[in-house]
């Protein structure tokens, strides 16, 4: 399946737009293949991202590997920062 962002069209919040775009932007950038999966069009898809992060009140950007959940945006700047990106999204 590979590395899955999960992120909303419809948030009205500035903040979250701007951590979903920063993380497609660092993942194109490193030309990481991941698939975007949008929340706010099939609510399945926001329970299944809330089932994987393990919290029930999860909001977007969350980023898994398959079913493995990897993190937040906040765990996924540190991990960008500490140059530890490969190991945050599982593909070492």
């Amino acid at each position: 399946m590979g590395i899955v962002l999960y992120f909303s069209t419809v948030s009205s919040n500035q903040e979250i737009k701007k951590h979903q775009q920063r993380i497609e932007m660092i993942l194109d950038g490193k030309k990481i293949q991941y698939e975007k999966v949008d929340i706010s069009a099939n609510t399945d898809e926001k329970t299944r991202m809330r089932e994987i992060a393990g919290d029930p009140k999860a909001l977007p950007p969350q980023i898994a590997n398959g079913d493995q959940y990897c993190g937040d945006y906040q765990q996924f700047e540190t991990a960008v920062e500490d140059e530890t990106l490969e190991e945050f999204l599982k593909l070492k």
